[in-house]
C-alpha cells in the first residue's frame, strides 16, 4: 500500500518516542500481541506527553509499540481543524498512520463524544464501571453520549478563590481560610468586599475575565436550544458586575493571559484574588508570584507562601482534559493498560498530586491526602486538597454543550468593548451575534 502523508503544514510538531529499542525483535509473547506497532497520540501541548513519560512510559516497552506524539498548536482553533481532518481520513490511511488517542479540552468535549470518531471506555475498550469508581462523575458526565463513556481524566479542576493572605490580614483583619470565605460567601457579600478592598487601595479582581468562569459554569440553562442562543441571566450577573467594578475601579481593566494580568499576581501586584482551578494554582499563580523565575520557587523568592484558598461565591470548574481513543484504532490493548493507570489506578494519582500539586481524577486518593498532615508552602501551610475535594463533588455539567468553547469566546470578546466604554450593551450585544452566527452559521438568536 503506498504511504499516506500527512498534511500538517509547519503548525505540527512530530515528537516521536520509541520504547524497546528500534528495530529490535520483540520477545515472542509480545510479538504475537494483536495491536498495531505504532500509537499516534494528537494533543495541542506537551502536558500530557509529560505525564505519559513519567508515569507510564514503561507499558510501550511491554506492548512492543512506538509511541509517538503528534503536538499541534490550539491557536486560532488549529488543533481541532487538523485533528478533524485525520479522523476523517481514518479509513484511507495505513494503520500506523491512524490516530489512536486524541485529547480533548471541557470547552469542546460535546463535540466529539457526539460524534462516532470516539469509542466507548468500557465497551470498546474494556475498562469497567468498578475501574471506574472512584473518578468524579463530573469528569464522566462531560464526556458521556447516550449512556456511552466517551473519554476519561487524569484531572479534576475544580475552582476556587485564591488570595493574598498580606492584603487579607490587613483589609479583612484576617487571613484564615474559613473566616475569608465567610466573608465571600455569596456574590452580595463579595461585591462588599470588593469594596472594602477599593478604599483601602487595592483592587478585589485583575481584570474582566477573571470571574467569567465562576458565572459561565453556573449557567441555568445551555448557550443554545434548538439552534437558538439564550443569554442565561448569570452571564448577565457577570456583565453587570464587571462593568461596576471597571467603572469603580474594583479592577485593573486587564485580559486573561495578558502581561499585566501576570503582573497583578506577582511581588508588584495590588489585587486580592484571583479566581483559578487546579492546574491554575500550582502552576500559572505560582510561577507568576516569583521574583525571580530562574531561582528556587520558596518562601523568600517574591511573594511565594503569601497565597491562599477559600471556595469563593460558587463552586465552578475550569478547564480539564480527557483522553479519547479514536475509532479505527488497532492499539486497543495499550490504550486500555495506559487510560487505566493514568486515570483509575489511585497509587499513581496519588504520586502525580504528590509530586506536581495538581488536583487528580480520583476520590480514594484525593481524600487520603485531604485527610492527611500535607501542606502547600506556598499556599503558607494549607492544606488545599482538602478544599478541592469539597469543591469537586458541587460541580454541575447539566448545561455543558456544544458551542461553549466557541460562544464564552465571542461573548467575552465582545463585552470588553462595552466594559471600556467604546459600545453600549445591546451594540455589544449585537456584535456579540454577528460573531457567533459568523462562527456557527446555523444558529440564530
Amino acid at each position: 500500500m503506498k504511504k499516506y502523508f500527512r498534511r500538517m503544514g509547519c503548525i505540527a510538531l512530530m515528537v516521536s518516542i520509541v520504547w524497546g529499542g528500534c528495530g529490535v525483535k520483540q520477545p515472542e509473547d509480545v510479538a504475537a500481541k494483536t495491536e498495531g506497532g505504532v500509537v499516534n497520540i494528537y494533543c495541542w501541548n506537551t502536558e500530557f506527553k509529560g505525564i505519559y513519560e513519567q508515569y507510564a512510559a514503561d507499558l510501550a516497552e511491554s506492548h512492543g509499540v512506538e509511541v509517538n506524539f503528534v503536538v499541534i498548536t490550539n491557536d486560532y482553533s488549529a488543533y481541532q481543524t487538523n485533528l478533524d481532518e485525520m479522523l476523517a481520513e481514518q479509513e484511507q490511511v495505513i494503520d500506523d498512520d491512524k490516530v489512536d488517542i486524541f485529547l480533548i479540552e471541557a470547552d469542546y468535549a460535546s463535540k466529539y463524544i457526539k460524534s462516532d470518531a470516539t469509542l466507548d471506555v468500557i465497551k470498546d475498550i474494556g475498562l469497567t464501571e468498578e475501574d471506574l469508581s472512584q473518578q468524579y462523575q463530573y469528569t464522566k458526565d462531560i464526556v458521556t453520549e447516550e449512556g456511552a463513556l466517551k473519554g476519561v481524566s487524569w484531572q479534576a479542576t475544580p475552582g476556587l478563590f485564591a488570595y493574598r493572605r498580606s492584603i487579607a490580614k490587613q483589609v479583612l483583619g484576617t487571613d484564615d481560610p474559613d473566616q475569608v470565605q465567610e466573608k465571600l460567601k455569596n456574590w452580595d457579600s463579595f461585591d462588599q468586599v470588593a469594596k472594602q478592598m477599593y478604599d483601602s487601595g487595592y483592587k478585589m479582581l485583575s481584570g474582566y475575565d477573571d470571574s467569567f468562569r465562576t458565572f459561565s459554569n453556573n449557567m441555568s440553562q445551555p448557550w443554545v436550544e434548538n439552534n437558538k442562543i439564550r443569554i442565561d441571566d448569570s452571564m448577565k450577573r457577570w456583565v453587570d458586575q464587571t462593568k461596576t467594578y471597571t467603572e469603580k475601579n474594583y479592577n485593573n481593566q486587564t485580559s486573561l493571559w495578558s502581561p499585566g494580568w501576570s503582573a497583578d499576581q506577582g511581588p508588584d501586584g495590588k489585587v486580592f484574588g484571583f479566581f483559578y482551578s487546579t492546574w491554575g494554582i500550582n502552576f500559572t499563580l505560582m510561577g507568576n508570584s516569583l521574583a525571580d523565575s530562574n531561582a528556587e520557587a520558596k518562601v523568600g523568592n517574591g511573594i511565594y507562601g503569601d497565597y491562599a484558598v477559600c471556595e469563593g461565591p460558587q463552586p465552578y470548574y475550569w478547564g480539564g482534559t480527557w483522553i479519547c481513543a479514536a475509532k479505527g484504532t488497532d492499539n486497543v490493548p495499550f490504550i486500555k493498560d495506559l487510560m487505566y493507570r493514568l486515570t483509575c489506578d489511585a497509587q499513581t494519582m496519588k504520586q502525580i498530586t504528590m509530586d506536581t500539586l495538581d488536583y487528580t481524577n480520583n476520590q480514594t486518593a484525593m481524600d487520603e491526602i485531604a485527610n492527611s498532615d500535607y501542606s502547600s508552602d506556598f499556599l503558607g501551610g494549607q492544606n488545599h486538597i482538602a478544599l478541592f475535594a469539597e469543591a469537586a463533588t458541587k460541580i454541575d455539567m447539566s448545561n455543558v454543550g456544544p458551542y461553549d468553547s466557541g460562544l464564552n469566546e465571542k461573548f467575552q470578546s465582545a463585552m470588553h468593548e462595552y466594559f471600556e466604554g467604546k459600545v453600549d450593551y445591546d451594540t455589544a450585544l449585537d456584535n456579540f451575534y454577528r460573531l457567533a452566527s459568523e462562527r456557527y452559521p446555523e444558529l440564530t438568536n
